[in-house]
């Protein structure tokens, strides 16, 4: 079996995981977001940690774990960013990072900001936009840049405070019928990496004023809870309207 992860300090826990606990039947690639997703629309893998806008371009997709990654409010990696206040923004440059934060922003700046703007792809000179202009951001690179900016909106908090909901970001899902026993020995790895934590989070480096232990450990969600579901349905249900 295959298995793409993602290559961000988020996924941190999951990696580890996957290296503590190795298994001479899994072949595993450190991936963007993207490219996790594409690997396993193609085939290429079995499993990714895919962004949840991406689920359904998966052939026979089954989400397989009970562990995801999200946001229960801020979540300090998924930023729009500008030198100007929302009500001024009139074009937003997409992160090609992943589809599933700019559908969040799309659906963020109709539904709650309701403000209609121009959406164009990421360029050379993407981190620094002009004047009325802003950009969504994601991962180590909005961790590593947020505090150049002037104005920076944290579109898991925005979600929570339109919804009431967490926001699930990318969740572990399969293009195959995956064996049980495979799928426990993922959830018990994912698990012993998570109660182990506080072993390896103060080595994390981030690159800003957020440290490897409060990122991990006080914003981003790791378990795929009832409520996380609700929030990842209301989201691939909105997403159908753009």
């Amino acid at each position: 079996m295959k298995i793409s992860v993602v290559s961000y300090l988020n996924s941190i826990p999951f990696v580890n995981g996957l290296e503590k606990n190795p298994n001479n039947e899994l072949i595993v690639s450190k991936d963007i977001p993207s490219e996790c997703a594409s690997k396993l629309i193609d085939g290429s893998v079995d499993i990714g940690l895919i962004p949840i806008a991406m689920i359904h371009k998966v052939p026979n997709a089954e989400i397989i774990s009970d562990y995801c990654i999200a946001g229960n409010g801020k979540v300090a990696s998924v930023l729009l960013v500008s030198n100007c206040p929302i009500e001024e923004i009139e074009t937003i440059y997409q992160d090609n990072q992943s589809r599933t934060s700019v559908a969040l922003a799309k659906i963020l700046m109709r539904d709650y900001w309701k403000k209609v703007v121009s959406w164009k792809e990421e360029g050379s000179d993407f981190l620094q936009p002009k004047q009325n202009e802003a950009i969504v951001i994601i991962g180590d690179r909005a961790l590593k840049n947020y505090h150049q900016y002037k104005y920076v909106y944290d579109l898991s908090e925005h979600w929570k405070n339109h919804t009431g909901l967490p926001f699930v970001f990318a969740c572990w899902v399969a293009n195959k019928k995956i064996d049980n026993d495979l799928v426990k020995f993922l959830n018990n790895s994912f698990k012993s990496s998570l109660l182990e934590i506080d072993s390896y989070c103060d080595s994390i480096k981030t690159e800003s004023d957020i440290s490897g232990r409060d990122y991990l450990t006080k914003y981003i969600q790791y378990q795929l809870t009832d409520e996380a579901r609700k929030g990842m349905d209301l989201f691939l249900e909105l997403l159908k309207s753009l």
